[in-house]
């Protein structure tokens, strides 16, 4: 797949509500169908991830092999952002998604939240954390606790 540009004002971050949630919802449209160069092309060649429990990370090297494993385990991933916050270099944003988990052929659904710290219009930190777990499956208000 080919590369997009992330915004027509590159080298830049989001200054507005609106250039925002444009940007959030451009990192949305990457995934489906997973746009692997564009996703790694949007972070700094330094990029810093902290995602849930795997082990922090840096670098786009490491950035497109964890894309690669994760697009490999989750099949017809459709996925939802939504912007919650801009302040200075930091954005938030909530996500929902579902997918197929490709081992087990289990659907699967996952909801988080995500801080952004960008840098000269691309993400320099990515921490996120999230809750995933089959599809088919309610939770009570304990289950976290076990």
């Amino acid at each position: 797949m080919s590369v997009q540009p992330l915004r027509q004002q590159a080298g830049r971050n989001p200054r507005t509500i609106e250039e925002a949630r444009e940007f959030v919802k451009y990192v949305e449209s990457l995934f489906m169908p997973w746009n692997i160069d564009a996703l790694v092309a949007g972070f700094t060649d330094d990029c810093i991830v902290r995602f849930g429990t795997v082990p922090e990370f840096q670098g786009r090297a490491a950035l497109r092999t964890f894309f690669k494993a994760r697009s490999a385990k989750q099949k017809g991933y459709r996925l939802n952002k939504q912007f919650r916050t801009l302040m200075n270099d930091t954005m938030t944003n909530i996500w929902s998604g579902e997918w197929e988990d490709a081992d087990s052929r289990v659907p699967m659904r996952g909801v988080g939240v995500e801080v952004w710290v960008m840098r000269d219009g691309k993400i320099a930190i990515w921490e996120a954390a999230f809750n995933v777990g089959p599809a088919n499956q309610s939770s009570s208000l304990t289950d976290p606790l076990r």
